[in-house]
């Protein structure tokens, strides 16, 4: 999902800096105040930074990640989710890769715009289900999200003032399909093992979860 520097012509990344900045303000404004809102953002930013790290490979003109979205979005929330990939993002940029800088603004708005699409779709509703998550469900959610962020790195593509190959793409979105395959799992795993905890303060704080049923 990291565009790599030179596939997007500055212009554009002026635009979608902008962009970036205008959605984070239009969430942030009413979550701000909350201190356990910032506790989740900021969870959320650490572990999706440490999820980055953990695997990464170049895949034509971007990388592979394991992300761990729905993990994030269904244990931290759907705000401190959005804005921990941002933050997430500035964080590998400054300590791991100072390249990636250049396109912050790009590279945050192909996990944020995803992300909202599926909240505002089938996100809502299964959150709803607070006592009980299916592992299906998780996995159409990762589908779906996942779907959209290689949407979003073909629109980027196509952006590109040089011509970048369908195949190229189309090698990048494949290697989605071990994301899609293995990240449910953690989801599930990890969603269960804290509504078995819900009951602790700690959980209470920091999680967006309820007990179990």
């Amino acid at each position: 999902m990291h565009i790599e520097p030179g596939f997007v012509a500055p212009a554009k990344v002026m635009m979608a800096n902008a962009a970036v900045i205008g959605v984070l303000a239009y969430y942030v404004k009413d979550q701000i105040k909350s201190p356990v809102t910032l506790i989740r953002t900021a969870l959320a930013a650490m572990f999706f930074s440490v999820f980055m790290q953990s695997f990464h490979m170049p895949v034509g003109p971007s990388e592979l990640h394991f992300v761990g979205a729905m993990a994030m979005y269904l244990t931290l929330g759907f705000v401190p989710t959005m804005i921990g990939f941002a933050l997430g993002l500035l964080l590998q940029g400054l300590l791991f890769s100072p390249q990636d800088l250049v396109h912050l603004g790009v590279n945050s708005l192909s996990l944020i715009v995803p992300l909202i699409a599926v909240h505002m779709t089938l996100g809502k509703q299964l959150l709803k289900q607070a006592s009980d998550v299916r592992f299906a469900s998780i996995l159409k959610l990762d589908a779906a999200y996942y779907t959209g962020v290689t949407a979003m790195v073909g629109f980027w593509l196509a952006l590109n003032p040089a011509v970048t190959s369908l195949s190229a793409w189309a090698a990048f979105a494949s290697s989605y399909l071990i994301i899609v395959a293995c990240e449910p799992v953690f989801t599930y795993a990890t969603l269960k093992l804290l509504k078995n905890h819900a009951d602790k303060a700690w959980v209470q704080t920091c999680f967006a979860v309820t007990a179990k049923a």
